[in-house]
């Protein structure tokens, strides 16, 4: 029993694996696509993300979503707010508090380049019935949850 749990954890975690590498190449062809360097193509995924999900980044949080030091995320921001895809809004209750928000057209450009995906994605998914997608659901919000408990782990060691 244990072998069988073993080596299906094993293809399961090969599985991620894979999913993970496409889907930095997915961020890489859309940063050439757009004629962004891969990294900012990556924070401007992120910022726009978050914007939409309710709950804009700040600096420090980007830096620590992209892996970047802050004086580098600094040096990124301002390339993209330079080249018309980002703003930083201060907040109107805690004016120290300094968000990152996506331009009107970046989600142009960023539908342009996933939506076909999407549309592939939701198409494989109408394939499998609801309560396996919830249990899917669950399964990645877990595993993310685990992973991101190893990275603070291992990153207050380092620290």
């Amino acid at each position: 029993m244990a072998d069988t749990f073993d080596a299906q954890r094993d293809r399961i975690l090969a599985g991620l694996h894979s999913h993970g590498m496409a889907f930095a190449e997915l961020g890489r062809q859309f940063g050439a696509s757009t004629g962004l360097h891969s990294t900012d193509a990556h924070a401007l995924i992120e910022v726009l993300g978050a914007q939409d999900r309710g709950t804009p980044l700040t600096q420090s949080e980007l830096s620590q979503r992209i892996g970047l030091t802050t004086g580098a995320t600094s040096s990124l921001l301002n390339r993209l707010e330079a080249a018309g895809h980002l703003r930083r809004v201060r907040d109107s209750a805690d004016r120290r508090l300094v968000t990152l928000h996506a331009t009107d057209g970046v989600d142009g450009m960023v539908d342009e380049f996933f939506d076909p995906l999407a549309d592939r994605m939701g198409a494989v998914m109408r394939d499998y019935p609801p309560e396996l997608l919830a249990g899917f659901e669950r399964f990645l919000t877990d595993v993310c949850a685990t992973m991101t408990g190893y990275i603070g782990e291992t990153s207050a060691r380092r620290s």
